[in-house]
């Protein structure tokens, strides 16, 4: 087996809502026994990156929704011009 992949899928089980605490706990201890380090990423840096880009997303939006104003049209220009993201 592919070590990688192994650890790949206990971190997943660690994370997933639906699996009891008993395995989760298994899984980490088995990722500790391979030496895998199990410190999950802040919250901030996880979902902050996905995060702006959502925003940036729909600041893109704005720009062809025919029921938005000019003044929201040039912010959200100049918000994605200032993000690199246009």
């Amino acid at each position: 087996k592919n070590p990688e992949r192994v650890a790949a899928g206990l971190k997943a089980t660690i994370n997933r809502p639906n699996v009891s605490d008993e395995a989760k706990q298994r899984a980490m201890e088995r990722l500790e026994e391979m030496g895998v380090d199990i410190e999950k990423p802040s919250r901030r840096t996880a979902h902050g990156q996905l995060g702006e880009q959502r925003v940036l997303g729909g600041y893109k939006a704005t720009l062809k929704n025919p029921h938005v104003s000019k003044e929201a049209k040039e912010h959200a220009h100049d918000v994605l011009e200032e993000n690199n993201a246009i």
